[in-house]
């Protein structure tokens, strides 16, 4: 199998209402997967529905070529969820242990793989403390081990650096780096939209249940071009001779700056007429390399809903 996961029209219901809505996704094998859009998305139910918790109430879904609900798929899951509650009256030892055991490993080769698991995380050396006393940080990190102790082949990571200082944010990059260069793919889920550009091949922009957009970042950062726009006066004739090119957004703290994202990379060369057409005098015309947060803001619009 080349994907890890297919999903076709997907779809959740709850009371009446389509929380997913013909979610069609393709995750391949060996590859960081970004799952964008903002709250009540759907991307909870999704993720859910991806590990066999949940029932959908249509479409397909297939993960790593099985049903997500059989035992030998779902052991060869890994998660770590954002909202995450750990016995925290359990060493990191006993946490992983019991873990390791639930994923289908022996008892030796659940010990054999803790120190390795505890060292890859940053935790080297806290084998016999109990969770109680771990900052909300090393819990994450405890957390990410337990996700990935049993060697998944698909890995699902919700918000796996909200806890974590800058260096343990490096530390986790590095982690999936390492996993897909092992074969692993992996399922992240992140509002920190840096962090998803800095380590995934392919993203999607899911929202209302629907991906909007989906694709490699060099597919998606390469569609437009931006530019940002400072000229005088910005009458409405400029504004509408610049939105026929792409979509303008005024700057939000100097009143002479539009931020102009083109609808095709060719408009470029008539974002200067277009200022002078509007009798705009033009101070300065930068041009922009796109990123996952103008991406995002253009596709779901700053109150969440899709544009």
């Amino acid at each position: 199998m080349d994907n890890a996961i297919e999903t076709h029209e997907l779809r959740k219901t709850y009371r009446g209402v389509n929380v997913v809505d013909g979610l069609n996704l393709t995750v391949r094998r060996g590859e960081a997967f970004g799952f964008l859009g903002p709250n009540g998305a759907g991307k909870s139910t999704t993720v859910k529905m991806l590990l066999g918790l949940v029932r959908p109430s249509g479409g397909d879904v297939r993960v790593l070529g099985g049903h997500p609900g059989a035992r030998a798929v779902r052991a060869q899951l890994g998660f770590l969820p954002e909202q995450f509650r750990f016995q925290t009256w359990m060493t990191a030892e006993e946490f992983l242990t019991f873990h390791a055991r639930l994923a289908g490993l022996s008892a030796h080769d659940a010990r054999a793989r803790i120190p390795g698991a505890l060292e890859r995380v940053g935790l080297a050396g806290r084998a016999r403390q109990t969770l109680g006393s771990f900052s909300k940080g090393m819990l994450q990190r405890a957390g990410l081990a337990q996700a990935l102790i049993h060697q998944p082949a698909l890995v699902f990571l919700d918000e796996p650096t909200s806890a974590l200082d800058p260096i343990g944010r490096v530390e986790v990059r590095e982690i999936i780096t390492a996993l897909k260069q092992d074969g692993t793919s992996v399922f992240l889920n992140s509002h920190l939209l840096s962090e998803v550009e800095a380590v995934c091949d392919r993203v999607a922009f899911v929202n209302r249940g629907r991906v909007l957009r989906a694709g490699t970042l060099r597919e998606l950062l390469g569609e437009g071009t931006a530019f940002v726009v400072r000229a005088r006066p910005l009458t409405p004739a400029l504004h509408r001779a610049l939105e026929a090119l792409g979509t303008v957004t005024p700057a939000v703290n100097d009143p002479d700056t539009l931020h102009v994202t083109l609808h095709d990379p060719a408009f470029a060369a008539r974002v200067a007429p277009a200022v002078l057409s509007a009798h705009a005098e033009l101070l300065a015309l930068v041009p922009q390399q796109p990123d996952l947060e103008s991406i995002f803001l253009n596709l779901i619009g700053r109150s969440g809903s899709a544009a």
